[in-house]
């Protein structure tokens, strides 16, 4: 779905989803409608701008997420809307509000054609996805906050007692680790040998069991246990 107030642009990048195989199930011109239209047809992915009338696409995103409970699913009934922003700002407090309103990835209006096929259909595999550029600005808010006070109830966090901790496997300590320092789940699959798939359960798991919500949270959770160093 393609949620964008410029009707040439949201038709031109519907169109060429379109052409390249995928199926664009809806269009929205405003916040509000895409929050309707989405709810309505559950894509699998939401191509969105921020600048929209009626409601700030952070806010949409919000709302959405909000919708999932939070919880990434990653088949079935459940599955949750992955949002891929497409705007023209790249300004750190856009990207950082996008990424903690739920966002899996985000995008400059600058990328071209293939480059946002690429994105999207990464997006839709669960992946995170940057402009060249935001990824390490999106890495230093989570080093940042992970120097905070945890919230109640996440574990993991600063203070909290180690002992609570669940205790993980090997290999999803590893790809913890690798998730930590930036890498996608096709970077990670390809330096461990495994399927992308196995990265995706192994990341599943692990939230399961950290009794994490999303990748955020997870990011953090690895970065305070200093798992991003390779010391």
């Amino acid at each position: 779905m393609v949620v964008d107030d410029h009707p040439m642009w949201r038709d031109a990048v519907a169109r060429d989803l379109s052409e390249s195989g995928l199926e664009v199930v809806a269009t929205a011109g405003d916040g509000p409608e895409a929050v309707r239209r989405a709810r309505a047809v559950r894509p699998d992915v939401l191509v969105l701008d921020l600048n929209l009338p009626g409601l700030p696409g952070a806010e949409v995103c919000r709302l959405l997420a909000r919708d999932a409970g939070g919880r990434e699913e990653d088949e079935g009934e459940g599955l949750r809307v992955r949002v891929l922003v497409l705007s023209a700002s790249g300004e750190q407090e856009d990207v950082l509000e996008a990424v903690k309103a739920g966002a899996t990835g985000y995008l400059v209006k600058s990328a071209g054609a293939g480059e946002l096929l690429d994105a999207v259909r990464r997006t839709a595999a669960g992946e995170p996805v940057f402009t060249p550029g935001l990824a390490g600005l999106v890495l230093g808010e989570y080093r940042r906050l992970a120097g905070q006070p945890a919230r109640p109830g996440v574990p993991g966090g600063p203070g909290s007692r180690r002992e609570a901790v669940p205790r993980l496997t090997e290999r999803e300590t590893e790809v913890l680790r690798l998730v930590a320092k930036g890498l996608t789940y096709r970077q990670i699959a390809e330096r461990l040998v495994i399927s992308h798939r196995t990265v995706q359960n192994h990341v599943q798991n692990t939230l399961g069991k950290l009794q994490l919500h999303n990748r955020v949270e997870l990011v953090r959770y690895a970065i305070s246990r200093g798992l991003d160093t390779d010391s």
